[in-house]
């Protein structure tokens, strides 16, 4: 499912260890995402009622149980909204600094990775369906912004 082989995503990971801790960040990211927002996208987005209210529902129910741990690199630490068309989830690389990544390239690499999973995903049926923008946002192991990536129905919904 994932070109583990790309250019570097991080910087500074020239050894056989390092290269094992970004392929264990990418695959949880991408399974942590994949559940979670499957979960909540059953849960919620089947009914009829105020789309932006079953969004705050599903953040809500999310962070009741957060943080989560997705792998040992990352972690889930909670969900937003910003409309009805805008669900955010907030993650933590739990072993990187931000001066150990280079978030062009981070972002390069996880942006068609991400955009794949949403699209092709049959539980995320419900968030293309009302075309919600699936955002996710990184955070170092002390709390410092790295990144932020959108996933947009125009992403989506192209071939």
């Amino acid at each position: 499912f994932l070109n583990l082989n790309h250019p570097l995503v991080l910087d500074n990971m020239k050894t056989e260890e390092q290269t094992t801790t970004k392929q264990k960040v990418i695959k949880g990211i991408t399974f942590g995402i994949s559940f979670i927002v499957a979960y909540f996208a059953v849960q919620y987005l089947f009914f009829d009622a105020n789309l932006e209210d079953k969004l705050k529902d599903a953040a809500q129910e999310l962070n009741e149980i957060s943080p989560q741990q997705i792998d040992q690199d990352t972690r889930l630490d909670s969900a937003s909204t910003v409309s009805d068309k805008i669900f955010k989830y907030h993650y933590t690389l739990l072993n990187l600094e931000k001066s150990e990544i280079n978030s062009e390239e981070f972002n390069n690499y996880m942006k068609p990775n991400l955009t794949k999973s949403v699209k092709t995903s049959s539980d995320l049926k419900e968030f293309r369906k009302h075309k919600i923008t699936m955002s996710y946002n990184y955070f170092d192991k002390n709390g410092e912004f790295i990144t932020n990536i959108d996933v947009t129905p125009a992403m989506y919904e192209g071939e």
